[in-house]
C-alpha cells in the first residue's frame, strides 16, 4: 500500500509518533475502511470551495501535530450550513488555536461532511507486549466509556472472528434493531474489523489506532474520527 508506507516512512522522518487525522483517514481509505468525505484546506476560501464540493452541512476540524485533544482548543465546528459559515468557522478556529497554543504548527483545516447520525461503534487496536496486535469492537462515542461493553481478538482475525466479536457484545440487540432504532449492517462492521485487522498486521509500527465514533447504518458505515499513533 503505497499512500500507507509514505506516510508512516514521513511521520518516522519528522520524529511524529501521532499521525494527523488526514493521514490516518488516508490510510483506512486505502485499507477499504470507509471514512466521512473530507478535504484539507489551508484558507478561508479553500474551505469554502472544498465544502461546496463535499456537501453540507459540514465539520471543520483543525489539523496540527501540536494539537491532539482538537475540541479542548476550539478546534472542531459542526453542522456549518453554508460558504459563509465555514469561511467564518475556519477563520474562528485559527484564532482559538493560536490562543492556546501561540507556536502550534498549523498544517490546515479537515472539511469534512457531517455523518448522519447512526448507531455509534467503535474499532480500535493496540498492540500488546504479549499477544501482539490486537483488535478491540464495541459501542462507540460515549457509550464506551459508559458501558465499557467491548470485545477483544489478536490479530490476524477471520470474518468468522470479526462476527463472533458483533455478537457477543451485551448490546448487541441494539445493532440487530431494537424498537425504533433499526439494524446496522453487520457485512460492513465485519469488513471494517478485518480491514484493520489487516492494516495492524501490515503496518507493524501501528501502537494505537482508534476509530471512534464509527456510524453504522441500516445499509453500510463510515468513520467520523480516526487516530494512529505509532511506536
Amino acid at each position: 500500500m503505497k499512500q500507507t508506507k509514505n506516510i508512516i516512512d514521513q511521520a518516522k522522518q519528522e520524529g511524529r509518533k501521532a499521525l494527523l487525522e488526514t493521514e490516518a483517514k488516508i490510510i483506512c481509505s486505502e485499507y477499504g475502511i470507509p471514512v466521512t468525505r473530507f478535504n484539507l484546506a489551508k484558507s478561508e476560501t479553500e474551505a469554502a470551495e472544498q465544502a461546496e464540493k463535499i456537501g453540507y452541512p459540514i465539520v471543520l476540524k483543525i489539523v496540527s501535530p501540536d494539537i491532539i485533544h482538537k475540541t479542548d482548543a476550539g478546534g472542531v465546528l459542526v453542522n456549518l450550513k453554508n460558504a459563509t459559515e465555514v469561511a467564518n468557522g475556519y477563520k474562528k478556529i485559527i484564532e482559538n488555536i493560536k490562543k492556546h497554543k501561540a507556536d502550534a504548527k498549523i498544517v490546515g483545516i479537515l472539511v469534512q461532511e457531517m455523518a448522519p447520525q447512526g448507531t455509534e461503534v467503535i474499532v480500535g487496536a493496540i498492540k500488546d507486549p504479549q499477544f501482539g496486535q490486537t483488535i478491540m469492537f464495541g459501542l462507540g462515542g460515549i457509550f464506551v466509556e459508559m458501558l465499557k461493553d467491548v470485545n477483544f481478538r489478536v490479530a490476524p482475525l477471520t470474518p468468522d472472528d470479526a462476527k463472533e466479536m458483533i455478537t457477543k457484545l451485551k448490546a448487541f440487540p441494539l445493532l440487530n434493531g431494537y424498537r425504533n432504532t433499526p439494524p446496522s449492517d453487520i457485512d460492513a462492521l465485519i469488513n471494517i474489523i478485518c480491514s484493520t485487522s489487516r492494516l495492524v498486521m501490515d503496518v507493524p509500527e501501528i501502537k494505537e489506532l482508534d476509530l471512534n465514533p464509527i456510524m453504522a447504518y441500516n445499509k453500510g458505515a463510515k468513520t467520523v474520527d480516526a487516530r494512529i499513533i505509532l511506536e
